[in-house]
């Protein structure tokens, strides 16, 4: 069926109108609206009216090239810019019980994934099953770029693994459900945080140094942009994008034609290059100058551009798709529950604070849409520590959801 508006223009203004309306009404202080994104977060939102859209066929994600340029231009581009901003000595002083939370997230989540298939396939094989595009390891794939990453890692991972758009879409339903039902109860541990951290016997001293830390910090690099200062940001997301683009066209090929075999490990992929050489520059970046430009809104940039990716690819999904195999939502819930066994296991035996828990779980799961929002949840000033370790999980995220994937590629039956 053709679609009602056909026209990339008049679909990209669609896209960011309904981007604009769930930030406008998500900040509302009308009291119904707090409590609709109080259930709704407004990350699942921005999957699901696309979604919405494209099955009433007012547009249609088959018909539509933006997803294209979005992944392949926006994508980098979003990359370089949420990773440019990581400070690894603020990540540093924020005590290493922080940082063995984030990484046992970033561990749990790989490990959870081939564990999940294997757990899975003792009792019903054909749910982990498939072949080809359809594979439901290469679609799971995509599922760890994003709980260990973010949106731009799920991407990257569709493409390095060849994800089917059918899969994925059932995947994005998935991901977005059981992180977001987890999310859920991170939220409501914030409000019980006092009565989690007697159980859990938490050292909570540093938690108000470090609240003062970060006003600091912010107050130290804000400044309002201005046109020069934006222009800079556009031009190292979009000049490493360009150097990312010219050295994929230069290594893929040569891998496949020097060393084929490599290409089970996506290494002939030229997707794959782009992003990691892109998710490089950005870490390199992050030890010089450039990293101050997160005080004219580095990430804040970033986080737009993968917000137009995020609504690009809920314009390509299917949204009941999930049940044609409603399985997976079964191998979805296994993983999450083992990486929260994994990550309150963890967090008691070193006695954690459940801030550095549940913040460390978010900035693996939710990524740097909804980390903040956890950290927030706690006090508005630590936002950023959300911001900073969920950047951390984008530049982590793309290498440690391709070893998961190389693994659950290993025990998928």
């Amino acid at each position: 069926m053709t679609p009602l508006f056909t026209n990339d223009a008049v679909v990209l203004g669609i896209l960011l109108a309904i981007l604009a309306i769930v930030f406008q009404t998500s900040q509302s202080s009308n009291p119904y609206l707090k409590k609709f994104y109080t259930y709704v977060p407004s990350l699942l939102l921005c999957y699901f009216v696309p979604s919405i859209f494209n099955s009433l066929g007012i547009i249609s994600g088959d018909e539509s090239k933006l997803y294209f340029v979005a992944s392949r231009y926006l994508l980098p581009a979003s990359l370089v810019l949420l990773t440019i901003s990581i400070d690894l000595n603020a990540i540093l002083r924020l005590g290493p019980k922080a940082l063995i939370m984030f990484f046992t997230g970033t561990f749990s989540i790989i490990l959870g994934g081939p564990l999940t298939i294997i757990i899975v396939s003792i009792f019903a094989p054909e749910i982990v099953g498939g072949h080809g595009p359809d594979a439901v390891w290469r679609g799971l794939t995509t599922v760890a770029g994003s709980w260990i990453g973010g949106g731009a890692n799920q991407t990257a991972m569709k493409e390095v693994f060849h994800v089917g758009d059918d899969l994925f879409s059932a995947m994005i339903t998935v991901d977005v459900i059981v992180a977001n039902i987890w999310m859920a109860f991170l939220l409501y541990g914030a409000g019980i945080t006092e009565r989690l951290d007697r159980r859990l016997k938490s050292d909570v001293s540093a938690i108000d140094e470090l609240r003062r830390r970060i006003e600091e910090y912010r107050a130290s690099i804000a400044k309002i942009p201005t046109l020069t200062d934006v222009t800079t940001v556009l031009a190292v997301g979009f000049g490493i994008t360009a150097i990312a683009h010219f050295g994929a066209d230069l290594i893929a090929p040569w891998i496949a034609d020097h060393a084929p075999a490599l290409k089970r490990y996506s290494l002939t992929s030229n997707f794959f290059w782009i992003v990691v050489i892109a998710t490089t520059g950005g870490l390199i970046l992050s030890f010089t100058r450039a990293r101050r430009l997160e005080g004219v809104g580095a990430s804040r940039t970033g986080s737009l551009l993968l917000y137009v990716l995020v609504a690009t690819i809920g314009m390509k999904m299917d949204i009941l798709a999930i049940f044609d195999n409603p399985g997976l939502f079964l191998v979805g819930g296994i993983w999450m529950l083992f990486h929260a066994i994994v990550m309150i296991t963890v967090a008691k035996l070193i006695k954690a604070p459940f801030f550095f828990m549940a913040v460390g779980s978010q900035a693996n799961v939710g990524g740097a849409a909804s980390a903040p929002i956890v950290a927030s949840a706690f006090h508005p000033a630590l936002a950023p520590v959300g911001v900073l370790l969920a950047v951390l999980g984008y530049a982590v995220g793309t290498y440690g959801a391709w070893i998961c994937g190389i693994m659950m590629q290993a025990v998928a039956p």
